[in-house]
């Protein structure tokens, strides 16, 4: 049976998965630095392993309330095209295997989620697991917008170096 393992983690009551081969790391709350004139759900910049990292509220980008930030809280680190993005979420939970078989296609609103935002859905042990499309995120205006912030970012600095 062809099996795929994700990272499955939480946003309010529901739960999503993102596919492992995605996540470069998960980390608690992070310091940012904060950008101005962005997106609402960009909540700032941070340096990861050399890597300006933009974090974004995933809560806030699917329109469901801003994030709450406890114990629990992580941001996932993950690859997008060519870019690394921090999304934090209220709560990763396990590593699970997901079989190909057990995955559907998206209805079009799932709670409060549009289905832009899903690659399918998949019901395990009786419940239901949202599985993001971590390229439908970021769409493509705001990947070009991100990667100027950086880019000035990134120049900024090294201006402020030599």
């Amino acid at each position: 049976m062809d099996t795929d393992k994700h990272i499955i983690f939480r946003l309010k009551e529901q739960t999503f998965a993102v596919h492992v081969q995605q996540i470069v790391s998960i980390e608690r709350a992070l310091s940012l630095t904060e950008v101005p004139r962005t997106p609402g759900f960009l909540k700032g910049v941070t340096e990861m392993r050399g890597v300006m990292t933009p974090i974004i509220d995933l809560r806030e980008r699917l329109e469901l309330g801003g994030v709450e930030i406890t114990d629990q809280t992580r941001t996932l680190v993950v690859q997008v095209e060519d870019m690394q993005i921090g999304m934090v979420v209220d709560q990763a939970t396990e590593v699970k295997d997901i079989p190909a078989s057990f995955i559907k296609p998206a209805p079009k609103l799932v709670g409060e989620i549009n289905d832009t935002f899903l690659l399918g859905v998949a019901t395990i042990d009786d419940e239901l697991i949202l599985l993001l499309d971590l390229e439908q995120i970021i769409q493509f205006t705001e990947k070009n917008q991100l990667k100027e912030i950086i880019n000035d970012i990134d120049e900024s600095g090294k201006s402020m170096e030599s």
